[in-house]
């Protein structure tokens, strides 16, 4: 059985850090594709960021880039999601999702579509 489960997320002050992890059970992590997607309430969900599986290509979304970071260790089969200089407009509920194929582009990489498996998400909350 497959099961993505995100942990650490909460409420943090703007400005603040907080680190998610997902970890990942029931597939080979090495052979994933993870993605982190986030919906705020009332919005659609939103592309986040993606790493390999090699862990040596990332890819992130403007609104984020330069303050989030994605890693992923697969001792502990389990990726990553720093964010750093939160902002109010990062309150969501963050997801992280696992694909078996990777999505060949950039653009797909970006697409929940593309993504085979998702977890149940964890809540952020950034205060002004």
């Amino acid at each position: 059985q497959v099961q993505l489960a995100e942990s650490g997320g909460g409420l943090v002050q703007a400005g603040g850090s907080l680190s998610l992890s997902c970890a990942a059970s029931g597939l080979t992590f090495s052979n994933l594709v993870m993605g982190w997607f986030r919906q705020a309430p009332g919005k659609e969900q939103e592309f986040v960021g993606a790493i390999a599986r090699s862990g040596v290509s990332t890819y992130y979304a403007d609104s984020v880039k330069g303050r989030f970071t994605i890693s992923r260790d697969s001792a502990k089969n389990t990726v990553y999601l720093q964010m750093n200089s939160l902002k109010p407009e990062d309150t969501a509920v963050y997801y992280c999702a696992a694909a078996r194929v990777p999505p060949g582009t950039i653009q797909r990489m970006g697409i929940v579509g593309s993504y085979d498996y998702r977890g149940q998400g964890t809540q952020v909350t950034v205060s002004s």
